[in-house]
């Protein structure tokens, strides 16, 4: 398997045709579920309740221990409840370009490798989902990946679905890498649940991720304040030995007026030093 990197930066001169739901030329096919008989009439296992549940409380713990954690989560329960060989969730990037647009924030199964590939805008089965906002059925040939020079497992099943949060888009999504028919209904309404916590997961990292810069601001706010007040310290020694020394009020050369300075310069030079760092670490926060 490829570096997760080298799905990025592959879209350039690609174009989209869907004919009768098929990405022609891709190797991607996607179907919209609501309009695909065969689908609904899939009937493949009975669901395990406490597999559910266990699963389900595996999520909730992590909304409430760790948050960010909760995307892996997610998938993780993703690839048991529905007993995938690969699960991942996208999210459309906000400084995203053609070439680099969708961005696999978590990943499990066989496709665990490409946590944090960047692929393209088109061609993309998660920019069909999400222009449908519908579930969609969708499988991946060879094609698709020599497109992108990568080496990955075909998906021949899967399930992907629709998710957003404020302006902030993305899908979840199930796959099977040799079965013809590994999901069904049932699997789409687990997703579905999976999705709106999904949602609820990237809007949760969003405010914690808030509220950690609001308190570095404010913690890097109170730490200016106290050391504006200490170099006031040095400053106010300097301004009186120059006004003294310009004054004639100290007695010997400039020798002795430059040992004079030494020490209050040296400790105006840390604490500047200090305060000029705030800026910087308050702009990589940022990043």
């Amino acid at each position: 398997m490829n570096h997760a990197g080298g799905w990025a930066g592959t879209a350039k001169g690609f174009q989209m045709s869907v004919v009768d739901s098929i990405t022609v030329d891709t190797g991607l096919e996607v179907i919209d579920l609501t309009e695909n008989a065969s689908f609904a009439g899939r009937r493949l296992h009975e669901r395990d309740v406490v597999t559910q549940m266990e699963g389900m409380r595996r999520v909730a713990r992590a909304f409430v221990e760790s948050p960010d954690t909760v995307l892996q989560e997610l998938v993780n329960a993703a690839v048991e409840l529905c007993g995938a060989d690969s699960s991942g969730i996208s999210i459309e990037r906000e400084d995203g370009s053609d070439a680099e647009f969708y961005q696999w924030v978590a990943t499990a199964g066989a496709y665990s490798g490409f946590l944090h590939a960047v692929l393209p805008r088109w061609p993309s089965a998660c920019g069909v989902c999400l222009e449908r906002g519908r579930p969609q059925l969708f499988r991946v040939t060879q094609r698709f990946f020599d497109l992108l020079g990568v080496e990955a497992p075909e998906v021949t099943d899967g399930i992907l679905l629709p998710w957003d949060e404020g302006e902030t888009r993305g899908t979840i999504f199930v796959m099977a890498h040799g079965r013809d028919e590994a999901f069904d209904e049932n699997d789409v309404r687990m997703m579905q649940v999976l999705a709106n916590f999904a949602a609820m997961g990237v809007r949760q990292q969003r405010q914690q991720k808030l509220l950690l810069e609001q308190a570095i601001h404010a913690a890097a706010a109170g730490m200016a304040n106290e050391l504006a007040h200490r170099i006031n310290n040095p400053l106010q020694s300097i301004t009186n030995i120059v006004y003294l020394a310009g004054a004639g009020g100290i007695d010997g050369d400039a020798k002795t007026l430059a040992g004079e300075l030494a020490e209050p310069i040296q400790r105006l030079s840390v604490l500047a030093a200090r305060l000029l760092s705030l800026p910087r670490t308050a702009a990589n926060r940022q990043k």
